[in-house]
């Protein structure tokens, strides 16, 4: 006879392995172009939502603020006085390139033509894709540029600025992997059986009877 009060048996858990391939190569390519590195390890999913959703915060930035927004070479092309501690880091990665774009670059690819027009202006030749994503000048004109665009300067920097940290975050899922979670049935075990926790009913009192 079939005892109906006995729970069927919990599976034990199953463990899913994730083929990440080489990782440094996936790492690479999450920098390159974002989703790349998940596409490469057959992760279709995430390498499609991080391509649309880092890639359209980049772009949206970037035409908010006319192409204006990335550039790779400070406008007065002179480097900043040097300062000690971290003020000095800071200032040697300043003397390189803005600071903004240290994130934008996080995007891979779709920020370097920035670093591309940073070369045509050192070498004093005219940019490239009628300027989008050329240094400018002069303190004067990107003063200018602020003025014109007003806050869709600001927010452009923004947008893209977070774009290529979002990317940061991918690069780092594409090299290590996902984080591991608590099996299920572990969670169970832990878990004490709630009739246990629960107090003891009391019987009903006896009605009194009103004299």
């Amino acid at each position: 006879m079939n005892d109906a009060s006995k729970k069927p048996a919990v599976p034990p858990s199953v463990s899913i392995t994730i083929d990440l391939g080489n990782p440094w190569l996936a790492g690479i390519l999450a920098w390159l172009w974002p989703g790349a590195g998940h596409l490469y390890q057959r992760r279709y999913g995430k390498g499609l939502l991080f391509m649309v959703c880092i890639l359209s915060i980049f772009f949206f930035g970037l035409v908010l603020g006319q192409g204006r927004v990335v550039y790779a070479m400070n406008p007065t092309n002179q480097d900043p006085p040097a300062g000690g501690g971290i003020g000095g880091i800071f200032t040697k990665f300043a003397s390189l390139a803005p600071l903004p774009f240290w994130l934008q670059a996080g995007t891979g690819l779709p920020a370097m033509p920035a670093v591309l027009q940073r070369m045509r202006v050192k070498s004093h030749k005219p940019p490239l894709f009628n300027g989008w994503m050329a240094p400018p000048n002069s303190a004067q004109e990107l003063n200018s540029w602020h003025r014109q665009l007003n806050q869709r300067f600001d927010m452009g920097v923004l947008y893209t600025m977070i774009a290529g940290l979002l990317n940061f975050f991918a690069i780092w899922d594409a090299a290590a992997g996902p984080a591991p979670s608590e099996p299920a049935d572990k969670k169970k075990k832990d878990k004490s059986d709630p009739k246990k926790d629960d107090p003891p009913k009391s019987s009903p009192s006896p009605a009194i009877k009103s004299l």
